[in-house]
């Protein structure tokens, strides 16, 4: 007899397969996996080594949370066809799943940044740093947009690119610099969407890399006019020109508690 052929208990087997004995239990109940034999005399179950595969096919199904009605469908008809179809599926799903677990990380890796900021920051500073080329996703705005319809903007925007949460990404707005030379520190014209990992894309706003100007104000809106006044002077005082748009994200929202408290980062690319 072939060593493959020998039968072995319901307890070698689950262990072989690193799965409880119970679970082969109740796969025989359900019709869904079988033993190669029961002992007529005691009800003992008995598998061999070539029912391997299948069992493993299901364990994979149901780490991938293919419901076991699912399974048994697929089990009835099992062809190359009908798994490479299911696995296709699943496929989809999970590499959305791995996407979304990425942004989950690169946000919380964001916020702890955040909060490092926070600690050793110092809010009348304005400095001159280093950013990398990014995409970002944008909507248009102006000053007779409602709040309401903002919100519905983002959320339209969020289900999109398949955010499973807005915690998946960082949000802000923009102004153009041509108005902040002209005075007119409320013309808000986008609201943007920072995406982790996001790719190159027609449609999307490319953020340049380079040199940028970057301040913090902290406070209520009323008093952001004055830091960019602030920030114009330090411009000029310091013969750099600036360019494109300001981009405005809060970087304390999760822990402040009032409007005076709120702390708004503003980064402005600098013209080469």
């Amino acid at each position: 007899m072939n060593e493959k052929d020998k039968l072995l208990t319901i307890g070698q087997f689950a262990s072989l397969h690193g799965i409880n004995k119970k679970t082969l239990m109740w796969y025989d109940e359900i019709g869904l996996f079988k033993p190669a034999a029961v002992n007529p005399i005691n009800g003992y179950r008995c598998y061999n080594y070539h029912q391997s595969a299948v069992l493993e096919t299901i364990l994979l199904l149901r780490e991938l949370d293919v419901s076991i009605g699912e399974i048994q469908g697929f089990m009835k008809k099992r062809s190359a066809e009908s798994l490479k179809n299911l696995l296709e599926e699943k496929l989809q799903a999970l590499d959305l799943q791995i996407m979304h677990l990425k942004a989950v990380r690169n946000t919380l890796y964001s916020r702890c940044q955040d909060m490092v900021t926070l600690l050793t920051m110092d809010l009348s500073q304005i400095a001159v740093i280093d950013k990398q080329e990014q995409y970002l996703v944008t909507v248009d705005i102006d000053r007779d947009v409602t709040f309401e319809k903002e919100v519905e903007l983002i959320t339209a925007e969020t289900a999109r690119y398949h955010l499973g949460r807005l915690h998946d990404a960082s949000y802000g707005s923009m102004i153009p610099v041509a108005s902040l030379h002209n005075g007119d520190f409320d013309d808000y014209t986008k609201l943007f969407i920072e995406i982790p990992f996001l790719e190159k894309k027609k449609g999307l706003h490319m953020q340049p890399g380079g040199k940028y100007l970057r301040a913090f104000h902290k406070g209520g809106w009323n008093q952001m006019p004055q830091r960019y006044r602030e920030i114009l002077d330090y411009a000029h005082g310091h013969g750099l020109a600036l360019s494109g748009y300001s981009y405005e994200k809060g970087i304390n929202e999760t822990v402040a508690e009032e409007t005076k408290d709120y702390i708004v980062q503003i980064e402005i690319p600098i013209l080469a």
